[in-house]
């Protein structure tokens, strides 16, 4: 029987040292676009293009935390998290793609990275997190192999800048989402259509990560480097054949696509076959995709019921809508059972050492009571549902070390601009005022809880 948050296994089965965090995205919350020689990312092209971005919202100024930071440092001790994980932005820091390194930008992160320190908090960076310096967009972006090559640069300028206090790095963000959805789909950034543009960006963002985990290696060698990929429970909403192969291929889309190649594997040739494309391949490009990883990260919203689809778009499979299901306000199904069943899949499949829950929420509509605060129960009970989830995994053997809960902030949602609110801390985008959500109070409960539980090992 699974566990709930209220049941004491819930706590106690969770290992003492659990990393417990929250994350965030450059482009979701700096603003200052223009400042300190910060150069335009295609999201600042893509945002500010009509039509692409619900409402005409950019990132502009988001959540002001590129001067706000402190306050939200503050917010972040008030939850009582051990860790953040934030990510850098690459035109900031190198605002012409490859070249000299702008000072002033990467000092932004280094007293960000002192301040968390001194307040107890592990730095989490992620070097990549989709707001590829536009220059580098202008000169073939993702799909032409040199801005690999210029994101190992980058990445080691970072790693020697923050390598004497930063342990822990994640080299990119949910690829999937910058190839298919940017490339394919074109409903991200850069808005592409075209499926061999799109495998050539997801092998130059595997090979981009393979480079950057030997750059930052050799910059920190006691580095503790993984990637951050979002996958998800796929299933066949029925017992047809034509149903079950869709769902083969629609794992094969989300899943082993990203995680084959990473674990020596290569890419799967049933969806090579499928997307009837030729990898951007030269000889040894796998072995340095395959780089040994310290840990893996899994971003988690949702599981995927599909049927069959053959006039569709790749991978010529849909999503089908359980009929029971309770949905957040991105439409998206609320399973917790699926995050248990991807954190085994990625344990007893890829022989995962070492995982963290990198992202995983939820948005809702919020309401501002009389009294100012803002309750959202369908929140708190996503969370402590999949937290559940996490615990059940680790009572299967899945060495499941933190979770981040996403968002700190509510934030700039990429295409759904401000509408979607997924933070456990609201923000009045008007007057920048934050207001810590009933899901936040939870979360820092359930972070105490266990801290303060009984008895503990030696």
């Amino acid at each position: 029987m699974p566990t709930t948050p209220s049941d004491p296994r819930f706590l106690d089965t969770l290992p003492d040292d659990f990393l417990w965090g929250t994350a965030t995205a450059s482009y979701q919350i700096e603003g200052a676009v223009h400042e300190d020689g910060r150069s335009p990312s295609i999201w600042d092209t893509f945002s500010h293009t009509p039509g692409k971005v619900a409402n005409g919202d950019t990132g502009d100024v988001a959540c002001d935390h590129y001067h706000r930071w402190p306050e939200d440092l503050r917010l972040m001790r008030e939850l009582g998290v051990d860790a953040y994980r934030f990510s850098l932005a690459w035109p900031r820091v190198v605002p012409g793609g490859d070249g000299p390194v702008n000072k002033a930008g990467l000092d932004f992160y280094d007293r960000l990275t002192d301040a968390l320190l001194e307040a107890g908090v592990t730095p989490f960076p992620t070097l990549y997190h989709w707001d590829l310096p536009q220059v580098l967009q202008d000169r073939g972006g993702w799909p032409a192999r040199e801005t690999a090559e210029h994101f190992a640069a980058y990445a080691s300028a970072v790693a020697e800048r923050l390598g004497d206090r930063v342990q822990h790095w994640a080299t990119l963000n949910e690829p999937l989402c910058s190839a298919w959805i940017g490339h394919y789909e074109g409903k991200m950034a850069p808005g592409i259509t075209d499926i061999q543009q799109a495998v050539n960006a997801s092998y130059h963002l595997h090979l981009g990560h393979g480079l950057a985990v030997a750059a930052i290696r050799a910059a920190v060698p006691r580095a503790q480097v993984g990637i951050v990929n979002n996958l998800a429970h796929c299933e066949a909403a029925t017992d047809r054949p034509e149903d079950l192969a869709a769902a083969r291929r629609m794992d094969g889309h989300i899943n082993r696509w990203w995680m084959d190649p990473l674990h020596g594997r290569g890419y799967p040739q049933d969806m090579l076959d499928l997307y009837g494309a030729q990898l951007p391949e030269k000889p040894g490009d796998l072995d340095t995709i395959a780089a040994p990883l310290d840990w893996l990260g899994l971003n988690y919203y949702f599981r995927n019921v599909v049927v069959d689809d053959p006039d569709g778009p790749f991978p010529r499979a849909r999503g089908a809508e359980p009929a029971d299901a309770r949905r957040t306000a991105m439409g998206w199904e609320v399973h917790a059972p699926g995050l248990t069943r991807t954190l085994r899949r990625m344990s007893e499949d890829y022989g995962a050492r070492r995982i963290h829950v990198t992202e995983n929420g939820s948005a809702y509509p919020d309401v501002i009571g009389p009294d100012g605060q803002i309750d959202d129960p369908e929140r708190v009970r996503y969370l402590e549902e999949h937290l559940a989830a996490c615990a059940d995994a680790v009572a299967q053997g899945v060495p499941l070390a933190g979770y981040f809960a996403w968002s700190l902030l509510d934030n700039f949602e990429w295409a759904y601009g401000y509408d979607k609110r997924f933070g456990l801390v609201h923000v009045d985008y008007e007057t920048q005022k934050r207001t810590v959500k009933g899901s936040g109070r939870r979360y820092a409960d359930i972070i105490r809880r266990h801290r303060d539980r009984a008895p503990r090992a030696a």
